[in-house]
């Protein structure tokens, strides 16, 4: 096991990596016992503020569409989400949180405060991790 000395000598990328690893493992983890996946968490979210096309749901999360149609087939097939036909356009189906949907997003909602650990700068540390993302998708988004 590396320990933290030797970690201090590691560029940032490589701390943001295994640090971003970590919590990632932590939040598959606690997801899997609500029956969720990140992306799945991300879209219940998303619909919290009312129906969403897919192609909106995609481009909020950062996602191609094609991705986004594999996580709504599965919260489908859950009941936490449904497709519904637009009723100003009726080629078009929306995407709405169901009340299995809504519950299962209550539920996950705090898991952040369980699986990420207090820190006492953690208000610069999302402003820099802000600035991070900003900065390294501006070309791909």
């Amino acid at each position: 096991m590396t320990t933290p000395d030797a970690m201090a000598q590691w560029p940032n990328g490589r701390l943001l990596s295994t640090a971003a690893r970590l919590v990632e493992h932590a939040w598959v983890d606690a997801l899997d016992s609500l029956g969720l996946t990140h992306a799945g968490l991300i879209v219940l979210h998303l619909l919290g503020d009312g129906a969403r096309s897919q192609t909106e749901l995609a481009r909020q999360a950062r996602v191609q569409t094609q991705t986004m149609s594999r996580t709504l087939d599965r919260l489908e097939r859950e009941g936490l989400v449904a497709r519904i036909r637009d009723e100003r356009d009726a080629r078009r189906h929306l995407v709405t949180r169901t009340d299995a949907g809504t519950a299962a997003w209550q539920q996950a909602r705090t898991l952040e405060a369980d699986v990420f650990p207090t820190l006492e700068n953690a208000d610069e540390l999302r402003a820099a991790l802000l600035q991070i993302i900003t900065a390294s998708s501006a070309e791909r988004w």
